[in-house]
């Protein structure tokens, strides 16, 4: 089935270049109408351009479809305010919010200053709660949304010098899966993206041949499902680039149940340290005490 976003308005953040700009020009293709907003700052956050997010824009009319600039910084509370009312303004409606702006500031964590901490956290942590703080009233207003939020190995697994990056993408797995459960009565969709791209972000830290080779548009399909009406999964974290696509979750191990009879000590936990931590027949969760498979059954009877 063709996938479409006729009568759709779609917000994308960091869409004057890179990936943000794939999402976009690919939406717009399928008939979404689209708020470009880019602050247009270096990859370390510093300085402002409009032209990248404007660019974009006139790129998307240029092809007959629709688009307006913004040039808010995510990191603004108004300014998350003021990219959702550009869509209401513009548009009448907002459907799919792509959060992807971001920057890097990359530094072993010896080294790392409050400043390389804060503008990330700003950006990344902060920038998705601007934004998608203005879009929910809008969403529950309406019985409907899709939001792909934007994660990464780093905060999956880890990457050495990256601990205010991958500390604040972690966060974003936090977020989802909070929301993924505010949004089920209201038919609003959570899923997050942990993307290998070759953009002027990655260009910083990864080789030229790499980036030349690693192109956006290896990302953009699962991005662009899992925003369309047609997915209805919800709290997915999906690894997508280089032509590969992949599932990660964190998963509940079965480890022991002894119960309250007794208080165990630390020598308890040393014999059975290799059952506590067994991953045999770990289950992904769907909230606290509630495991996925029992959500979706329960979902299916309802």
């Amino acid at each position: 089935m063709t996938i479409r976003f006729d009568g759709q308005v779609a917000l994308v953040t960091g869409a004057g270049a890179g990936l943000g700009r794939a999402y976009a020009i690919d939406l717009a293709q399928r008939g979404a109408r689209v708020v470009v907003n880019d602050l247009g700052g270096n990859p370390f956050g510093e300085g402002e351009d409009r032209a990248p997010a404007q660019k974009v824009a006139d790129e998307i009319k240029a092809m007959g479809g629709e688009a307006v600039a913004n040039f808010d910084s995510v990191s603004s509370y108004d300014g998350g305010f003021n990219m959702v009312k550009t869509a209401i303004d513009t548009f009448g409606r907002l459907d799919v919010v792509i959060c992807n702006a971001g920057i890097l500031r990359d530094v072993a964590f010896h080294n790392m200053s409050e400043a390389d901490w804060d503008a990330i956290f700003a950006v990344h942590a902060k920038g998705a709660f601007t934004v998608l703080r203005a879009a929910w009233p809008v969403f529950r207003q309406q019985g409907y949304g899709r939001v792909v939020l934007t994660t990464s190995s780093s905060g999956i697994y880890g990457q050495f010098g990256q601990a205010n990056y991958g500390a604040a993408k972690t966060a974003m797995l936090g977020l989802m899966n909070v929301l993924k459960q505010e949004g089920v009565k209201y038919n609003v969709n959570v899923n997050t993206l942990a993307p290998v791209a070759g953009t002027r972000l990655t260009a910083t830290v990864m080789p030229q041949e790499m980036v030349e080779k690693l192109k956006p548009e290896h990302v953009v399909p699962v991005v662009v499902y899992m925003v369309s009406n047609q997915c209805s999964d919800s709290g997915m974290v999906i690894e997508a680039g280089a032509g590969n696509f992949n599932r990660a979750a964190i998963v509940k191990g079965k480890g022991l149940q002894p119960g309250l009879d007794s208080v165990k000590d630390a020598e308890w936990v040393q014999a059975n340290w290799p059952a506590i931590t067994s991953l045999e027949g770990a289950v992904p969760m769907w909230r606290s005490g509630q495991t996925l498979e029992a959500f979706l059954a329960d979902r299916q009877q309802a």
